[in-house]
């Protein structure tokens, strides 16, 4: 399936598509068991970013990246609908674009999101225990200390 998708950005203090990024993360996380904040958490740390939003053609919301002033994202989720189509590495690439550093956090036992991350350059930096509310442990990743590779990566997705 190729799709088409329209890159849009909300700014902080927005609660433009909340509404649509909660769903979307929450049909992931009954899915798949990840992204388990609650609601008034995930609503307060959205409207402090700018977030990064694909839509499709029926103004669909097919994926969304949440980042920090600093380049640390905060939600990253594509629509299991519209995965493999490199809609997750379009957004970070994104952000890559933007940041000298990119930086998150995934869950230890999300091997899917360590493999994504892994797969792009982000390095493990360090596993912190009981990091999440739920007692789950987490890594912390970063987009490779050379800063090239946040080039290489914004060069291969303009590639596709």
């Amino acid at each position: 399936m190729s799709v088409n998708v329209e890159t849009r950005v909300v700014g902080p203090g927005s609660d433009e598509r909340l509404d649509d990024a909660w769903e979307l993360k929450e049909t992931i996380r009954g899915a798949e068991g990840v992204l388990k904040q609650r609601h008034g958490f995930f609503a307060d740390a959205y409207r402090r970013s700018t977030v990064h939003l694909l839509v499709d053609a029926d103004d669909n919301l097919a994926g969304f990246a949440a980042v920090r002033r600093d380049g640390y994202i905060l939600f990253l989720a594509v629509d299991p609908a519209y995965r493999g189509e490199g809609f997750g590495k379009r957004l970070v690439a994104t952000v890559a674009d933007e940041h000298d550093s990119v930086t998150c956090h995934a869950r230890a036992t999300n091997d899917n999101a360590l493999q994504f991350y892994e797969s792009l350059g982000f390095e493990i930096k360090r596993r912190i225990d009981t990091y999440y509310e739920d007692g789950g442990d987490a890594y912390y990743l970063k987009l490779g200390d050379d800063a090239g590779l946040a080039s290489k990566l914004s060069d291969l997705v303009r590639r596709r």
